[in-house]
């Protein structure tokens, strides 16, 4: 395949980062983000380097890295990861992850790659989310693969068509791994579950032996689990408003939400790798099952690892104790989480602009969905 073809959703490469960064200098808008972050000394450090900056290494390292270790020291008590040493340093895998936030799930597993020796992962994101030039050149200078959302039934199989074959050619050929969250856009429930389309965009680019083609993305697991939700307040509302029918998409609401879940105190995280499902996938029977019943078994198996290897915190307990009336997990708990899911949900009827059962429930749901999910897939 001409490489011509995957202009549209590729990352930049060295030299289009490289020719980014004088754009970046110029816009008062990046000053501003990089005065939120940093102290003037550090920001005139960082700005020095990375006007000396020429690839993705540099860029990541000099930029990308402080940028979210400052965010995490600000916002968070903590990330904490387990998992990685089922991963080779050399290899090459397709992340298939819950998805919480925006810009933070993927984030944190760069975040901890570079830390840690490995490659950083490439990752998928919305052109709904490519809102001005600055996100443009932040996003595809980190590795952002453009996912195209919008068009006509043929433009929507043509974009999915190429999205599937860059993927595969940037792992099989360019020994990339890549992030991809397990259905379009954030989890608003707590629920977390694989869109089955999500998988037949990949098989797009499968040959004729479609379990060995589909085991070639090397598909492996990743979960995060957040103490506090980011942006739970906001999707609440979208989920209780589209349940009466009046809701509507703000314009800069995708941006209010990557700001959200940027500046929102988030508690402690948890960042756990699984194990490539490509030994479940062999044992399926290719000869009888039909392909989507192939990728249906496929999404079943990504689930029952991503639902067991979510790190319940307290307030997952606790939400669902109050959801369902019981003191089942009250050892797991303390005072202090009550008043600060309290606390949370008041905020959560502010931006709603109601109180009632039912924006309660969705509430307690979106913090007790990861017990109920691993309560059914623990065995």
């Amino acid at each position: 395949m001409n490489e011509v073809y995957y202009d549209a959703v590729r990352p930049y490469s060295d030299e289009e980062i490289e020719a980014s960064i004088p754009r970046l200098m110029a816009d008062p808008d990046f000053h501003a983000m990089m005065g939120y972050l940093f102290d003037e000394e550090q920001k005139q450090s960082i700005l020095s380097e990375l006007k000396e900056v020429r690839n993705l290494t540099g860029f990541q390292t000099v930029l990308t890295l402080p940028a979210i270790e400052t965010i995490m020291s600000r916002t968070s008590n903590g990330l904490f990861t387990s998992g990685f040493g089922n991963l080779s340093k050399s290899g090459h895998y397709t992340f298939v992850a819950n998805h919480r936030d925006i810009m933070l799930d993927s984030s944190l597993l760069g975040l901890t790659q570079l830390k840690n020796g490995f490659k950083v992962n490439q990752t998928t994101w919305g052109n709904n989310l490519m809102i001005n030039q600055l996100i443009i050149d932040l996003g595809k200078a980190n590795q952002m693969i453009t996912v195209y959302r919008e068009g006509s039934p043929k433009e929507l199989l043509l974009n999915s068509q190429r999205l599937s074959a860059y993927m595969r050619y940037s792992l099989t050929q360019l020994n990339n791994s890549i992030w991809i969250a397990q259905r379009k856009g954030r989890t608003k429930d707590g629920f977390d579950k694989t869109d089955v389309t999500i998988l037949k965009m990949l098989s797009l680019s499968c040959e004729d032996n479609f379990i060995k083609s589909m085991m070639e993305f090397n598909i492996t697991p990743a979960t995060i689990s957040y103490e506090w939700e980011p942006c739970d307040a906001m999707k609440v509302r979208e989920i209780y408003l589209s349940q009466k029918g009046t809701y509507v998409k703000n314009l800069d609401e995708d941006f209010q939400s990557i700001l959200g879940g940027v500046l929102a105190q988030k508690g402690r995280i948890q960042l756990t790798m699984g194990n490539t499902i490509n030994p479940d996938i062999e044992l399926l029977d290719g000869e009888n099952l039909t392909h989507n019943e192939v990728l249906s078994e496929m999404a079943r198996i990504i689930d029952k690892q991503i639902h067991q290897n979510y790190f319940l915190w307290p307030s997952n307990y606790l939400a669902y104790d109050l959801l369902n009336n019981t003191k089942k997990y009250a050892n797991e708990y303390t005072t202090e989480t009550a008043k600060q899911l309290e606390t949370r949900y008041t905020h959560t009827t502010e931006i709603v602009r109601q109180e009632n059962d039912d924006i309660r429930t969705l509430f307690l749901k979106l913090y007790a969905n990861p017990v109920i999910n691993k309560l059914h897939d623990i065995h």
